[in-house]
């Protein structure tokens, strides 16, 4: 079985309502389009000589347009999927997610080439991610991460 790592994050910020996080609408092909929005966390493959918090980094800038700082590492995920695509080999997946503090930048303002894979990119509330978010995994992550920001305010 194949294995691919990957690392991704949960970037939050202080709003006058709250926290809010950056999620993000992946493209999907038409006919697999559900009638609500697929939402995830921005999140993908850790490239060669690269540490997961830095994939965790660089993929919320490609796939947000946001700059973060790491905060915390919160949890992994581990997954079998069959790949879609291809030799629809199954693979063993392992998802690296870190606790972000947003920077700067403006939400959904990504490369066009990051379009492929991104439909658009938005702020949430924390609390909505629960009801959101379309990964119970991702879900599960986003708890990690209120308990974190109950526990440290300051973040």
């Amino acid at each position: 079985m194949i294995r691919e790592i990957s690392a991704g994050g949960v970037v939050v910020r202080k709003s006058g309502a709250g926290w809010e996080m950056a999620a993000i609408q992946p493209q999907r092909e038409p006919a697999s389009t559900p009638k609500k929005a697929l939402l995830a966390l921005p999140k993908g493959l850790v490239d060669a000589g690269e540490k997961p918090e830095q994939t965790a980094i660089r993929e919320v800038l490609e796939e947000t347009g946001l700059s973060a700082a790491l905060v915390s590492k919160l949890r992994d995920i581990k997954y079998v999927y069959v790949r879609s695509w291809g030799d629809g080999e199954r693979v063993f997946k392992i998802v690296s997610f870190y606790l972000l503090r947003y920077l700067s930048g403006e939400i959904d303002s990504i490369d066009a080439k990051m379009r492929v894979e991104v439909k658009r990119a938005l702020w949430i509330p924390v609390e909505d991610a629960a009801l959101r978010l379309s990964y119970r995994g991702e879900r599960e992550v986003v708890q990690a991460a209120r308990q974190y920001l109950k526990l440290h305010p300051e973040a």
